[in-house]
């Protein structure tokens, strides 16, 4: 007979057996849900189980969908609370706790990184696909140093020299993942405007041209160009991201980056429309086919 704390051993033991999954940010979503099967499986309110802990039913809710870690002791007064008595099931997600609770790479960056945008980063680590319309910039996966380097002067025209290099770096670092052993699949719509618009002194935006056309040669990188001729189409509200991912517990995610925060969008009506409206744009824009010799053209004057 199949339980549901039968289920919660297996589901745990799939979720710490692989290496390298995706961070910390991922790991503290998978624990979260997680945690959230047992409990309503107890029929447990979060009020209740906030209480267990100390902390308030809204506070439970922020722990079980991964925005902030749990401590080891909240883990056993919780596990205690829904009746896991099983000494591998607990070891497995006391483990799975103190993983979720460790620094990712761009922990070195904190000072310049906002929390709003750290999120981001961990779930970008973890994605197996990352789907991007752009109608100003290159998108930072597939910025060049020097690009990279006038467009954050651009935001950040008054900060300290170093500042602005670390801020480039950490850039840079982030394009490590298309790369890596099991690289996401970027799939970028970029507004003909991305490409003409100029950006840094001159030979920058030549250089950032060169840079797409070599990478529009990559296995796992998809460019695809909204020609002016296009005229008006789908995605008239402004760019916007959408980020994919293998485990179950993680729902597709939307992301709509803002001058000073940023939204992180999962319900399914609200991502379902966002695909649709992706899956317009790629329609109505020029096939991939095509995006070499367009941007060889603009190189060329043309």
């Amino acid at each position: 007979m199949v339980t549901a704390e039968s289920q919660g051993r297996s589901s745990v033991r799939a979720l710490t057996a692989p290496p390298g999954s995706g961070g910390p940010t991922v790991l503290r979503i998978l624990l979260g849900a997680q945690l959230r099967r047992l409990r309503e499986a107890k029929r447990i309110t979060l009020e209740d189980a906030g209480h267990v802990i100390r902390a308030s039913g809204s506070k439970m809710s922020r722990l079980e969908t991964g925005r902030v870690g749990f401590k080891d002791r909240d883990i056993i007064d919780l596990l205690t609370l829904y009746g896991v008595d099983d000494e591998q099931q607990r070891a497995a997600l006391r483990e799975l706790a103190r993983d979720a609770s460790a620094q990712g790479w761009w922990h070195d960056y904190s000072d310049i990184l906002p929390s709003w945008f750290e999120a981001y980063v961990g779930l970008e680590e973890a994605a197996t696909g990352i789907r991007a319309y752009e109608i100003q910039f290159v998108p930072g996966l597939l910025q060049t140093e020097d690009y990279a380097r006038a467009v954050t002067l651009l935001g950040h025209g008054s900060a300290p020299a170093d500042e602005v290099e670390r801020r480039v770096k950490l850039r840079m670092a982030r394009q490590g993942l298309l790369t890596s052993q099991q690289p996401p699949h970027l799939w970028v719509v970029l507004d003909e405007a991305v490409l003409r618009r100029s950006v840094g002194r001159p030979g920058v935006m030549r250089g950032q041209l060169k840079h797409l056309l070599e990478a529009t040669e990559r296995p796992n990188v998809t460019i695809q160009i909204v020609p002016f001729l296009a005229g008006g189409h789908a995605a008239a509200g402004g760019p916007f991201s959408i980020l994919r991912f293998a485990e179950f517990d993680l729902p597709d995610v939307v992301y709509l980056e803002q001058l000073t925060s940023a939204l992180y969008l999962d319900k399914r009506d609200t991502v379902e429309h966002y695909l649709a409206v992706m899956e317009r744009l790629c329609l109505e824009a020029s096939p991939a086919a095509a995006s070499a010799k367009a941007i060889s053209e603009i190189m060329s004057g043309r």
